[in-house]
């Protein structure tokens, strides 16, 4: 074991990152430099930064180190698929208290180097130091697209289709089981915690993914969205600010939105109505996306793929419609 300052910021750097291997063309130069060396050539350069505080974005009693730093690149470069996008690059700069050993950096770095292996991205630089209270990491994600395939949160157009990828809320109740657990162990830590029959929601909540095999089926269609966004901080936050990035309104139906069976009998458990969670939960980094309603036949080959409203004019506002053709504005307290 050792601490931070006793191998000094650039023996900590140079030995958490020495299995890192670039795999890019575009990046030129990458760890070991002042800066790093990006060349896009003609393609638009995608920026986005991330920031998780300890006690805010995530809570160290239930959350893998390791998992942690996979999360974090999901974090960064899910906002870069949201925009049609390839992400290329990542930069990490970590604050840590003397609580953390240098043990604990490296295994946030071993999930860091797992997620830039299964996506294709490159560590290309960052920063370590010490922290007064607990563990920060800011992450920034750096990608490219080309001009014509950009897609931005602005282009939804009235009678597009709404459509989201995968399953909603999952992520939430994960982490409602984990902060029960939580309690439990508090208040008695000789009982064990009881995750039994919740590894999809738990995996959700711990090791989200970025539905990369739908975003290549669309591509494959020449499915285009109109406008699209990352569902981090909840399908109806999520859909408000692309409606107003777009000027638009819409109506979205609640027994199309998809949500997973192990979702909604946990939801039930916590005598919560599943369409709560998938409406105002979060982190579930699945995307959002408008797109023509000639592409209806096209979307309903692709499995997935969920329609669940369509884009009204502005003036018609923000609804939700029931079954029982009830219709309510979409409220968003968000994540």
């Amino acid at each position: 074991m050792g601490t931070v300052p006793r191998f000094g910021e650039n023996g900590l750097v140079a030995r958490i990152t020495k299995e890192f291997r670039t795999q890019n063309p575009s990046t030129v130069k990458g760890i070991g430099n002042d800066s790093s060396v990006i060349n896009n050539i003609d393609r638009l350069t995608l920026v986005s930064t991330d920031m998780l505080l300890e006690g805010i974005h995530f809570d160290l009693t239930y959350f893998p180190l390791k998992h942690l730093g996979y999360k974090c690149v999901i974090r960064a470069i899910s906002d870069i698929y949201a925009m049609n996008g390839n992400p290329n690059q990542l930069l990490v700069g970590i604050g840590a208290s003397s609580r953390f050993q240098a043990e604990a950096i490296e295994e946030i770095y071993v999930g860091i180097k797992l997620g830039c292996e299964k996506y294709g991205v490159d560590l290309v630089g960052g920063d370590i130091t010490g922290s007064l209270t607990g563990l920060a990491i800011t992450v920034t994600a750096v990608g490219s697209v080309e001009n014509e395939s950009l897609v931005t949160r602005e282009g939804a157009r009235v009678n597009d289709l709404i459509c989201v990828t995968g399953d909603l809320g999952g992520a939430y109740i994960g982490l409602q089981i984990l902060e029960r657990e939580k309690k439990i162990f508090e208040k008695n830590s000789g009982i064990q915690p009881d995750l039994s029959g919740s590894d999809y929601v738990l995996r959700r909540q711990l090791k989200p993914e970025i539905p990369l095999d739908i975003l290549g089926k669309l591509k494959d269609k020449d499915i285009l969205p109109t406008a699209m966004i990352d569902l981090t901080n909840g399908l109806a936050t999520d859909l408000m600010q692309l409606c107003g990035a777009s000027g638009v309104g819409c109506k979205i139906f609640p027994d199309r939105i998809p949500i997973d069976s192990e979702t909604s009998r946990f939801a039930e458990d916590f005598h919560i109505e599943p369409l709560i969670p998938a409406l105002n939960g979060g982190d579930d980094f699945e995307m959002l996306f408008t797109v023509p309603v000639t592409m209806h036949e096209k979307l309903s080959g692709i499995k997935g793929v969920s329609i669940i409203g369509h884009i009204t004019e502005k003036e018609e506002g923000l609804r939700i419609v029931g079954d029982d053709g009830t219709n309510v504005e979409l409220d968003a307290p968000g994540w």
